[in-house]
């Protein structure tokens, strides 16, 4: 279980994002993992934890991680002091990108430039 414990990193992740239909085994020091994310940011978070422990391409690690809502990339509840770039910024790189944001939002959003606190904001695929 040499292999289990090196990447419980990204077990501990897959369990506080709540990854659904979990399973892991080991075979043969290869630690195999599937589960289904909630939606694409989070499976990249999983596959960033992933390669921060394993290098670009481990091959003592199988992970087959499916995306449950794959017509978001993200769904993000604004907390204080946020503003869109910064989201932004936070999903895709570049906080330039906020105005797919705002866009994706226009239903909630009249300016771009005022978002509240518990607003919850759709992230959309890029």
């Amino acid at each position: 279980m040499a292999v289990k414990s090196k990447y419980q990193a990204v077990l501990d992740l897959g369990e506080k994002l709540g990854i659904k239909e979990g399973d892991v085994s080991e075979e043969n020091g290869v630690l195999k993992v599937k589960g289904i994310a909630q939606t694409q940011y989070e499976k990249n978070m999983l596959w960033d934890k992933i390669k921060e422990i394993g290098g670009e391409s481990p091959k003592d690690i199988v992970a087959n991680i499916k995306v449950a809502d794959t017509s978001v990339f993200h769904r993000h509840t604004v907390k204080s002091g946020e503003t869109l770039g910064k989201i932004a910024k936070q999903y895709y790189g570049n906080a330039s990108k906020y105005q797919a944001i705002f866009k994706a939002n226009s239903n909630i959003l009249k300016n771009p430039d005022l978002i509240h606190p518990g607003q919850e904001l759709i992230i959309p695929n890029l």
